[in-house]
């Protein structure tokens, strides 16, 4: 699974990946090698985001979301808003069961 990151600057995004990897890692269900992570700004999803499989967005950007939609709905690729109390504490297993649950959400819905 591509998991994109997608905030206003990055630093912090990538703290919040790198938990990310770190549950992956030490998950005894979860294989490494079934996932990518990469982190970008907003201002940068455009020409980007066509080979993700979901797109996360960091609550500092939810004021956004219309302009991240209007990427995002063509292309059929699944997104969430990352709760920000959740991002504050940097808790990469929360952020992890919130992409696995969005994206599984989104490949049910098309087989509707």
């Amino acid at each position: 699974m591509k998991i994109l990151l997608c905030c206003a600057g990055g630093f912090s995004t990538n703290m919040l990946m790198q938990n990310m990897k770190k549950v992956v890692k030490q998950s005894e269900k979860l294989n490494e090698a079934d996932f990518d992570f990469t982190a970008i700004p907003a201002d940068s999803l455009e020409g980007t985001v066509e080979n993700w499989d979901i797109v996360l967005v960091g609550p500092q950007i939810a004021h956004k979301i219309d302009f991240i939609k209007s990427i995002l709905t063509p292309l059929d690729i699944p997104y969430a808003i990352i709760d920000k109390d959740v991002y504050g504490e940097m808790d990469g297993a929360t952020v992890m069961k919130l992409a696995l649950v969005t994206y599984k959400k989104h490949q049910l819905s098309k087989q509707k």
